[in-house]
């Protein structure tokens, strides 16, 4: 269920599908980032998205006005990655707010493993 906005001229509804594209849009242009990731409860395994998988990486829920946001990432090996976090953190909330207008109350970043880059 995503989020209804009523306004002079009519209804805008926004899917939290939507939400989590949008999320996953900021997230993978953070530097020290490799991608977003997906795990599996049959086997565990975390298996890196690709592009055209960007919300599948991404936990929305819209209570009210506040949007919770969760991502799954993998990170390159040797980066900070607090730093990293805390850079897709930032930059998601602020995607997110200036494109769909609402208020993010909570990014979460689950580091989910880290990649070698050749």
């Amino acid at each position: 269920m995503g989020k209804e906005i009523n306004n002079n001229l009519g209804k805008i509804d926004i899917s939290e599908e939507v939400i989590a594209t949008i999320a996953g849009a900021a997230a993978v242009e953070c530097y020290g980032l490799v991608g977003m990731s997906s795990r599996k409860i049959t086997d565990g395994f975390t298996e890196l998205l690709g592009r055209e998988n960007l919300a599948r990486g991404v936990m929305v829920k819209i209570d009210d006005n506040q949007v919770v946001i969760d991502l799954y990432i993998v990170v390159g090996y040797g980066v900070n990655i607090s730093e990293v976090a805390t850079n897709v953190m930032e930059r998601v909330r602020y995607t997110t707010e200036n494109l769909t207008g609402l208020h993010v109350a909570e990014v979460n970043v689950n580091v989910q493993g880290v990649r070698v880059l050749e």
